[in-house]
């Protein structure tokens, strides 16, 4: 996976596991949701900007790679790259890290940005989202 543009911590939470004490499969895809707002909001840009310009982030695709158990209390990092492309999607690409080191699991996606009216992919998402960023870099620009 690529280098992460960003990170944010999160502690498992007891009622996020299952009946074998793992972190649910489904939470996986809240951090990693978790983290894509994160980073949208460190680069300056929050959901209202996004709204307000008539436009949303969408996930296309998504594909977990479970290699590590998670259990309550286990506090974790969860990196966010996202590649650019220069079509209308992109590649995200999230590593969900132990405190110890240990990749628990790796989430990579297609998304792209939808017009909210037109309720199409915009043919070029780099430009729309780069013109809201405030601190771009965060972005991968």
């Amino acid at each position: 996976m690529s280098e992460q543009q960003f990170s944010v911590t999160v502690r498992v939470r007891g009622y996020e596991t299952d009946v074998q004490g793992h972190l649910n499969q489904s939470v996986y895809l809240q951090y990693a949701e978790h983290a894509r707002w994160e980073l949208f909001l460190a680069a300056g840009i929050t959901q209202g900007d996004l709204a307000k310009a008539g436009i949303g982030p969408v996930v296309l695709e998504t594909t977990i790679r479970y290699l590590r158990e998670l259990r309550a209390g286990d506090e974790v990092t969860i990196g966010c790259a996202i590649l650019w492309s220069g079509g209308k999607t992109f590649r995200v690409e999230q590593t969900i890290t132990r405190t110890d080191g240990v990749v628990a699991a790796e989430v990579t996606g297609v998304g792209g940005i939808l017009d909210l009216l037109e309720r199409r992919l915009v043919p070029d998402p780099r430009e729309r989202v780069h013109a809201l960023a405030t601190d771009p870099a965060r972005l991968g620009f």
